[in-house]
């Protein structure tokens, strides 16, 4: 009888071994974070233990084995967006979250955040928690969010980056003290003249970044909206708009230098005054993995402080 339950326990215990997916990973990394190699060779001995597929970005790549003079082996490298994964991992802060959904966003490709940089809102994933997260992406335990995304065509001087922001769009004055004047319309429909240093559309996600910093509302992440938050408006009586997302907002500009900034997720243009501006919904969403459990508010009361009462 004893003998029986050893062979039942082993074969389940076998089965289990049977059943383990291996995985394809892509990963992009901040190569401006000298101090961080422990996070990265944890997440690469954790992928080598479960015998996964690994991927990395060259310019990382090069960051590992030449600034921190790791040694790698099986691990493929590649360039822009040629590459074929299961899930991305993003290692740094959330500024590398939002260049790793410009890479790998409209290929549908889940993200996970692993955060060495600050705050991690967007990367909530600390090195004590790689282990457990990459076994429950095995494990199919974790919750994938989608995340409205903003795209921006022009009319007239193209854009010459990537069209696309997950956080925020930003109409921004340059290389002078006056205010720029922005002209706006909803679905042909004048909204509003804003004499400002600026004007930021925001997507929920990007509503807990520059745009809260300037007075902007926090929106839920699945609320399917926008927000349009002056920067140092003029008159008093501006205040945000939150709009649908399956709106078209038209923007055009004037200056006294005659041209202006156009920042997507911080990456930063010059355009002229005569380039007309349309933005809508892109026609994909980013897939952003969170842990079974997590949850929204509690990562809002916990990385921002929200409603914290010193008094108490």
């Amino acid at each position: 009888m004893q003998r029986r339950k050893k062979m039942c326990i082993f074969a389940r215990k076998k089965v289990k071994m049977m059943t383990t997916r291996k995985l394809r990973f892509a990963i992009f990394g901040n190569i401006y974070q000298p101090k961080k190699s422990v996070s990265i060779q944890k997440i690469l001995a954790c992928l080598a233990q479960h015998e996964d597929e690994v991927y990395i970005e060259r310019a990382f790549y090069t960051f590992i084995t030449e600034g921190q003079q790791l040694p790698l082996s099986g691990i493929r490298i590649f360039d822009d967006n040629n590459f074929e994964a299961d899930f991305a991992i993003s290692m740094g802060g959330d500024g590398t979250f939002l260049r790793t959904a410009s890479v790998v966003g409209s290929k549908q490709i889940p993200i996970l955040g692993i955060n060495t940089g600050r705050l991690g809102f967007l990367a909530d994933v600390n090195a004590q928690e790689i282990e457990r997260t990459i076994q429950a992406l095995h494990d199919e335990d974790f919750a994938v969010d989608t995340r409205s995304v903003i795209q921006v065509e022009t009319d007239g001087q193209p854009l010459a980056g990537y069209p696309c922001a997950l956080n925020d769009v930003a109409i921004l004055k340059r290389d002078t003290a006056s205010m720029i004047t922005i002209y706006a319309t909803i679905n042909g429909e004048t909204l509003a003249t804003y004499l400002a240093d600026g004007l930021i559309i925001s997507t929920p996600t990007g509503s807990t970044a520059y745009s809260l910093s300037v007075g902007g509302p926090i929106i839920v992440p699945g609320t399917h909206v926008f927000s349009l938050t002056a920067v140092a408006p003029h008159s008093l009586n501006v205040r945000p708009i939150v709009v649908s997302e399956d709106s078209v907002i038209e923007l055009t500009v004037e200056s006294r230098t005659h041209n202006f900034l156009v920042a997507l997720d911080g990456r930063s243009e010059k355009l002229p005054d005569a380039t007309r501006l349309t933005l809508t919904r892109a026609p994909y969403r980013v897939q952003v993995i969170k842990r079974a459990g997590t949850k929204y508010f509690h990562t809002l009361r916990e990385k921002m402080m929200w409603g914290a009462d010193q008094r108490r």
